[in-house]
């Protein structure tokens, strides 16, 4: 069925809706487990897949084998997305900068980040 008809569906707003929760259901728990984590391992190490030059640095979404996507405000030159992402995880986990660290892919996409507790 193509999206214009479904869009005239009345239960398609509600469905809308129903979906975007789970969505936000599940990233909420995502950052909450990981969190959980931190706190009883004093470390979590995972990956990321970021989309530099966004308009604003958020965590968009979480891919099946747990990749955290997210979006940084910053170009992708010396380093300056790095910092964002960097400054966007320590605010996220609430630990100094100097806790947060790209174990891998300095420049690359894919990083492997490893958040220490201070």
């Amino acid at each position: 069925m193509p999206w214009q008809e479904r869009a005239k569906d009345p239960l398609y707003p509600q469905l809308a809706h129903a979906c975007l929760w789970v969505y936000l259901s599940y990233t909420v728990s995502m950052w909450t487990t990981l969190r959980s984590a931190l706190k009883q391992e004093g470390v979590v190490t995972f990956p990321v897949r970021v989309h530099p030059g966004a308009s604003r640095t958020k965590a968009k979404s979480i891919l099946a084998d747990g990749t955290v996507k997210i979006d940084i405000a910053a170009v992708p030159e010396d380093g300056k997305a790095n910092a964002e992402l960097i400054r966007f995880l320590a605010e996220e986990f609430d630990v100094p900068k100097s806790r947060v660290e790209v174990v891998r892919g300095q420049t690359s996409k894919t990083k492997v980040i490893r958040i220490l507790m201070s």
